[in-house]
């Protein structure tokens, strides 16, 4: 599978995105576009699923109607729950649904993650300045395995910035995470650009990112920028063996941490 992954149509289910379509071991990632009525559901045994409404109002299963943000660029909170293994929505509205998973116990209650509970916050300075939801890293104990969260980056921007990996199991230093990044553009016909690449040069691809993209990152250094007059917003999912975000900045870059 390429690490560039394009939307297979524009209604149903565009993005189904399987660990062994990755080619790894843990991250699973699907996005829906779904009309008032229609449904989306699902079950995998060993597995939790974070739901983000990214756009639009749904019913879904356990919880009633959620979702308040009818753009993404509101900028507002997301509404989004934690379900371990099944799941079922049905759209209210036109709505942009993303399913993130990964290994999971069903253990864990099902629980609403936001909006309530979720504020934006800054990272980064000058040209490097971003805008954080943290919908659920390690600060929030609801998950298993999965860490998401998600990210405005303003027009002229540089994001996932200094170049940095987590790429190894060796904690408390760094952490083996998989990653998968959403991309939405403001306005939708823009681009970004995203390089993915290791320090030994055995993987270097540098893509241009069109409004709706899905970029995988299975290892190194993976920065993402936006020119003059175009904003970007990405959801992250990362997960891996243990559920701590650690990395590395590229040795070059560093000092710039």
């Amino acid at each position: 599978m390429s690490l560039l992954v394009k939307p297979e149509g524009t209604r149903g289910r565009v993005h189904a995105i399987t660990p062994e379509r990755a080619g790894w071991g843990y991250v699973g990632f699907d996005v829906w576009h779904l009309a008032p009525g229609e449904v989306a559901e699902g079950f995998e045994a060993g597995r939790e699923v974070i739901l983000v409404l990214v756009e639009g109002r749904a019913v879904v299963e356990g919880f009633g109607e959620m979702g308040v943000r009818m753009s993404v660029w509101e900028k507002t909170p997301p509404a989004c729950a934690y379900r371990p293994g099944d799941w079922q929505v049905t759209a209210v509205s036109d709505c942009v649904l993303a399913v993130c998973s990964a290994p999971g116990t069903s253990a864990r209650p099902a629980q609403v993650l936001g909006p309530d509970g979720i504020e934006m916050v800054e990272r980064g300075q000058g040209t490097n300045l971003r805008h954080i939801h943290n919908i659920a890293m390690e600060d929030r104990d609801v998950a298993d395995s999965l860490l998401v969260t998600e990210v405005f980056t303003p027009a002229g921007h540089w994001s996932s910035y200094a170049p940095h990996r987590h790429d190894e199991d060796d904690f408390p230093r760094i952490t083996y995470l998989e990653e998968t990044y959403y991309h939405r553009l403001n306005p939708g016909t823009g681009f970004g650009v995203q390089r993915v690449f290791t320090e030994d040069g055995t993987l270097d691809e540098t893509m241009a990112v069109s409004d709706g993209d899905v970029v995988l990152v299975p290892k190194g250094h993976h920065p993402c920028g936006t020119p003059y007059g175009v904003e970007m917003y990405y959801l992250n999912v990362m997960a891996g063996p243990r559920r701590a975000w650690r990395f590395e900045a590229h040795p070059d870059f560093a000092h710039l941490m």
